[in-house]
């Protein structure tokens, strides 16, 4: 039923409208693209917590994957920081991908205005260590293990374009590739 509203929707794009039926079909578009984002976002959160997700964990240069995500964003002033050079990892470049590209739309919706992204890349215990901060727009009213639920965003006022799967699939993610995923909130800090 979804993709025949997305359809028709489309259809009647092409009809050009005008005044009350074209805002109203403005309506439709949005809504019927943002239900669209919402059932593949749920789809893809349930087969991530369910490990339904074929894995190919080759070694890549992390460095590089950051740089092409960070590039992908570029109303974004992001800072990268690597002390320690090239670093490698075995992970699957398509889901480390979607991990990085999730952080980078939560930066988009919820970052003050103006502030920066910074990204530290390093080595610790044989691991490679990617940390990703910025300061929030809004006051963070809620717990770092909340914000990591699914259907949660981090302030019940806001109203962008989100599903509150984000976080909850990153996590996912990375735990099917043998990886570990946490955040921390330090008053607007989130990181």
């Amino acid at each position: 039923p979804l993709t025949s509203i997305v359809n028709y929707v489309d259809l009647l794009k092409k009809e050009e409208l005008s005044g009350t039926a074209a805002e109203y079909l403005a309506v439709l578009d949005r809504q019927s693209n943002r239900l669209k984002k919402l059932t593949e976002d749920l789809v893809e959160a349930s087969k991530a917590s369910t490990g339904n997700i074929a894995v190919s964990l080759q070694p890549l240069v992390v460095n590089e994957i950051i740089l092409q995500a960070v590039g992908e964003y570029d109303q974004l002033e992001v800072i990268v920081n690597t002390f320690e050079g090239n670093l490698s990892a075995m992970a699957d470049s398509r889901l480390l991908w979607r991990v990085l590209d999730n952080l980078l739309s939560n930066v988009c919706k919820y970052a003050m205005a103006g502030s920066r992204v910074y990204i530290d890349l390093g080595r610790r215990e044989n691991r490679v260590v990617l940390s990703m901060k910025n300061i929030s727009r809004d006051q963070l009213n809620i717990s770092a293990d909340e914000l990591m639920e699914r259907f949660v965003r981090g302030d019940s006022s806001r109203h962008a374009e989100g599903s509150g799967l984000g976080l909850n699939i990153a996590k996912s993610l990375m735990e099917l590739m043998g990886g570990t995923f946490s955040i921390a909130v330090d008053g607007d800090l989130f990181k």
